[in-house]
């Protein structure tokens, strides 16, 4: 229920000026259905549209807007941005609900795995040196 504000890449911003150009619109980036030059797109049409291009990819599973804020969470935090960073991203007053939104992924535990060996490995433990 309140706006989402995220940086903008710069390849989607180029991606963005490019469908601009070509699907020129006099009011809106992504206008409404039928022609109607005051609506804008809803949260239908982005439904309909996100399902039309799964489809098109060939993709079975189910996808949604909101998977995709589970994905791009999961993913910063895989690129190594801190928890507090995501949740700002986010929106989030509370961590926690930051904390529920990522998803341990095969990536996210190798890198666990390796941090904690990184950690061990420059101990110096007595059994080890003889002592």
């Amino acid at each position: 229920g309140k706006d989402r504000f995220v940086p903008l890449p710069k390849r989607t911003l180029l991606a963005l000026r490019y469908y601009w150009k070509t699907h020129r619109h006099p009011s809106y980036l992504f206008p409404g259905a039928n022609g109607d030059t005051t609506a804008y797109m809803d949260r239908g049409g982005i439904q309909k549209a996100m399902k039309r291009v799964v489809s098109d990819c060939n993709i079975h599973k189910s996808i949604s807007p909101h998977n995709l804020r589970h994905s791009y969470a999961t993913h910063l935090l895989e690129q190594g941005l801190d928890l507090r960073s995501v949740q700002q991203l986010l929106g989030h007053n509370s961590l926690n609900t930051t904390a529920r939104y990522t998803r341990l992924t095969q990536i996210t535990r190798k890198n666990t795995a390796q941090a904690i060996n990184h950690l061990t490995n420059t101990l110096v433990l007595e059994w080890e040196c003889g002592l």
